[in-house]
């Protein structure tokens, strides 16, 4: 007589494994044995309830991680509304920012006037950006799930390969409700502190406009003792990220693809995902268990060690962004040197921030195991400064064209070669000297530039 665990006449529980690891699955086998038809409509309708708003790309629900982002974000304090005061204020550092950069870099304003956001509205903005960064990344922990588990399963039942296929979109469901988790509070993080929408030095807003978050800049600029300067110093900060990336196309997404192609990269730690998640238990993954998951996996998913290419990536990822922030760092000087007489203390308290690890390193530690810290920005904007000297603002900013013509790491370590190229081909000239004489030349004929500085 047949038991519950057969699979048909004449086979014993200890012969059909395959039963029991399916009914620890969460599927229903008969007694009778197997129905082929009947277990594929279970599989169908286990994928479409387990992710039934789900991306088919990622498996996240994107709606429910928004939802889940603006959640932990009220959680982490208010945030209000920009009232008309704001408004007004950010409207007049708009206006004046953009007259103090338009003598000093050859890219035009923005057409779109600058905006003071909420931390929600930020949020809100910036969602679809992050699937590119996140893609990759849940892929390779469905693969790692697919073949940690497929294959653990596998060894003690050899008839389950035929399944592997099906239950792909099972396991990418999970992993993307599993890392949505992670994603929805390294957002809520990041949302609760940069001071504008291009902080991080990506370009993750839908388009190129200046945003000023005034709830999260007021809480910078408190402890800088100098408030009035602050603002008008972030908003010409942001007016001239803003121009580079709005006039250099191919800049914002290749910085997200650099992103996006350490991602695909990433070596997911299977132990770690063993220890979190028993084979006995596959089948109550539940929402609110894969949440639980999520929580014992958060900083433990990514394998320290890096591939050669990714070390390869990530050093192009930083070059460009020490490019990036360092020419904003170069114009801003150009820029509010004249006028602010505290542009000095805010460079450096800016700097600060960027160097103790601000939203940029929530974002690519929590999201992506990177450690992404701008390390070169100092040369960076000694180079610019150089270029600028010997090329004029036209001749620096017409690099950015084609990033075959951006500055490489190699020209960081050596300024002055990459501006005179081999005009300086003597190696006993003094780099250093001839620098400084370059940005001696440059500051004499900027102190003239602008329009007439403010009455104090």
């Amino acid at each position: 007589m047949n038991d519950d665990n057969t699979m048909g006449p004449g086979e014993d529980s200890g012969r059909d494994p395959l039963s029991e690891l399916l009914r620890q699955l969460g599927f229903t086998v008969p007694a009778q044995g197997l129905d082929l038809s009947s277990l594929m409509n279970q599989f169908q309708q286990a994928v479409q309830q387990a992710g039934a708003n789900a991306d088919p790309a990622s498996g996240i629900d994107w709606n429910a991680t928004r939802r889940a982002a603006r959640q932990m974000l009220a959680s982490l304090g208010p945030d209000p509304t920009p009232n008309q005061t704001q408004r007004r204020e950010l409207a007049d550092a708009d206006r004046l920012a953009e007259s103090w950069l338009d003598p000093v870099t050859s890219f035009p304003p923005l057409a779109r006037p600058a905006q003071a956001w909420s931390r929600a509205e930020w949020v809100e903005d910036t969602m679809d950006s992050w699937r590119t960064i996140v893609d990759p990344i849940v892929t390779s922990i469905a693969d790692a799930m697919a073949t940690t588990f497929g294959g653990e399963a596998a060894t003690e039942v050899p008839e389950l390969a035929q399944f592997t296929g099906i239950f792909g979109p099972l396991l990418r469901s999970a992993a993307g409700q599993m890392y949505s988790v992670q994603l929805a509070q390294a957002i809520a993080q990041i949302a609760a502190e940069v001071v504008s929408g291009a902080e991080l030095g990506l370009q993750l807003l839908s388009v190129p406009r200046v945003v000023i978050l005034p709830e999260n800049a007021d809480a910078f600029i408190k402890g800088l003792g100098m408030p009035d300067d602050a603002l008008m110093y972030l908003t010409v900060r942001e007016s001239a990220r803003q121009r580079l990336f709005a006039s250099v196309a191919w800049l914002g997404p290749q910085l997200l693809a650099l992103i996006e192609h350490f991602a695909r990269e990433i070596t997911i730690d299977a132990s770690a995902l063993t220890d979190a998640i028993d084979l006995d238990s596959l089948g109550e993954l539940t929402p609110e268990k894969l949440q639980e998951v999520s929580k014992q996996l958060q900083g433990k998913l990514f394998k320290p060690v890096r591939t050669p290419e990714q070390e390869e990536v990530l050093g192009r990822l930083e070059t460009l962004l020490a490019l990036v922030e360092g020419w904003v760092d170069a114009v801003s000087h150009d820029a509010a040197g004249h006028w602010l007489p505290h542009e000095p203390a805010l460079m450096e308290a800016v700097r600060r921030r960027r160097a103790t690890g601000g939203p940029a390193e929530k974002v690519t530690g929590a999201l992506v195991g990177l450690e992404l810290h701008p390390r070169r920005v100092r040369e960076a904007m000694r180079l610019w400064q150089a270029v600028e000297a010997d090329r004029g603002t036209e001749g620096r900013d017409a690099l950015w064209s084609h990033p075959d013509l951006i500055p490489t790491a190699k020209d960081l370590d050596d300024p002055m070669g990459f501006v005179q190229g081999d005009r300086l081909a003597d190696d006993s000239q003094d780099w250093d000297a001839e620098l400084a004489k370059l940005l001696e030349q440059q500051g004499d004929n900027g102190s003239d530039q602008g329009p007439d500085a403010p009455h104090d």
